[in-house]
This record gives C-alpha cells, sequence and structure tokens, in this order.
C-alpha cells in the first residue's frame, strides 16, 4: 500500500452501493417478488447500469438537480416493457422504486462499522439522497454517525466538492479523511482532493455469476478484505 506517511483518519466516508450494502440480491429478490419469472439478475444489473448515464445527464445540465430516488425512477421506467413489467401498477412502482431503501447489508457491515466508530467518525458518503440513506440504516442496523450525501453538496461523485465537503463538514484536513470503498474510481478521484483511501473487496457485487476483480491497488492508503479486515488494520 501507499508508503507516504498519514496521520490516522479521524474520519471514515464510506461509500454504500456495493460498499456497505449488496444491491444486486436486494434488488433481484424484490423484482421476483412481483414478477417470480423475471430474470432478477438481468434486471438489476440493467437498473444498476443505467445509473451512470442517469447522473451525467444532470452533470450536463441537461436535467436539474436530481435526487437518486427520482433517477432510479427514470431509468425503472425505461425497463418496464424490455422486462415485462408495464402492467405494474403505480403503487407497485413505487414499492420496487424504494427497493434501494432496503437493501441489506454485507454480512461484516454492521459489526465493522460498530468497531470502527469506538475509534473514528464514521458517516456515508454516497450519492443516494438522504431520505434513501436514513432508511436503509434503520433497516440495516447501521450506527452512522452522520448520513452525508451528494444531496448536502448539490453535486455527484466524483465531483471534489463531495469529497472536500466531508473535511469541510468536520472541519478536518482532507487527509484526515478516509474515504472507504468498493470502488476503485470513487477512491481514486478522492486521492486525487487529498484524502486516504481504504479499498474494500467485494467480488459479488454483481452477483456471484460476475465476480468482480478485487486487486490491490498500489495508491490506496489501506486494502482489506472486508469492514473486519479494516478495523483490525486501523486498530479497531
Amino acid at each position: 500500500m501507499n508508503s507516504l506517511p498519514f496521520p490516522a483518519p479521524k474520519v471514515l466516508a464510506f461509500d454504500v452501493f456495493g460498499t456497505v450494502v449488496d444491491w444486486h440480491s436486494g434488488i433481484a429478490r424484490e423484482v421476483q417478488a412481483l414478477r417470480p419469472l423475471v430474470d432478477g439478475n438481468a434486471f438489476a444489473l440493467a437498473w444498476r447500469a443505467g445509473y451512470q448515464p442517469a447522473m451525467r445527464r444532470v452533470m450536463s445540465g441537461e436535467l436539474g438537480w436530481t435526487l437518486i430516488d427520482d433517477l432510479h425512477r427514470l431509468i425503472l421506467d425505461g425497463l418496464l416493457a424490455p422486462f415485462g413489467l408495464d402492467d405494474l401498477s403505480e403503487a407497485e412502482l413505487q414499492h420496487l422504486n424504494k427497493a434501494w431503501h432496503r437493501l441489506d447489508p454485507w454480512p461484516d457491515v454492521v459489526q465493522g462499522l460498530t468497531r470502527l466508530k469506538s475509534r473514528h467518525m464514521i458517516c456515508t458518503l454516497s450519492n443516494g439522497n438522504i431520505g434513501l440513506l436514513a432508511d436503509m440504516a434503520k433497516h440495516g442496523g447501521l450506527p452512522w454517525d452522520c448520513i452525508l450525501s451528494a444531496e448536502v453538496f448539490r453535486a455527484y461523485k466524483p465531483d471534489p466538492a463531495t469529497y472536500l465537503g466531508v473535511a469541510g463538514v468536520f472541519g478536518v484536513a482532507p487527509s484526515e479523511v478516509m474515504l472507504v470503498a468498493a470502488h476503485q474510481d470513487d477512491l481514486a478521484a478522492a486521492r486525487a482532493c487529498g484524502l486516504q483511501t481504504a479499498y474494500i473487496e467485494r467480488p459479488a457485487e454483481f452477483g456471484a455469476d460476475q465476480p468482480k476483480d478485487v486487486s490491490p491497488c498500489p495508491a490506496n492508503t489501506r486494502h482489506a478484505r472486508d469492514f473486519m479486515a479494516l478495523a483490525d488494520q486501523l486498530g479497531g
């Protein structure tokens, strides 16, 4: 890992989708509860694949500032016909769109966060909106000290305003913040803003049939199998 000297991080800021919660299994399960014949794996991947293009529509100015809940609904509406879901009622669609609020944490998360919280301030740094993240925390028993979101900064990651915003909220230097994420592009953007970074392996993020490459990147400050391993490394 990066051999440069770093202070012990005061704040650990966590990416959420994929890092903290298992979106793939949760979305697949929820759509199949409504329509058992739908390929839940394909549907989950398709819904998630629309995430970055939808955010780019906002970042380009094509759309005004839009909460992730509303972007999720825009993407969902485009998937109804291809997956044979266009007969779902509005109530069913609203319920399905809120599946992102009901995602389960990975098995190591609650205990790992509890350990990390004993020595560090822990917060989210997600493109998910505050209501979504709060519902998710309640559902999964996630012990955040603070919920920070793109909604707070009116900018989506990887805009520097998000990473530097965490340091500003807590009144610390960027180097005293560590972004914890399962996505190397997110971590690279955080490093460019002076944050420390910890990569978490989530090989099954896209489902057991599509394992991710979780090879270490030497530029990261830390590389850990899961949150328990990160707590071991940070002395929590």
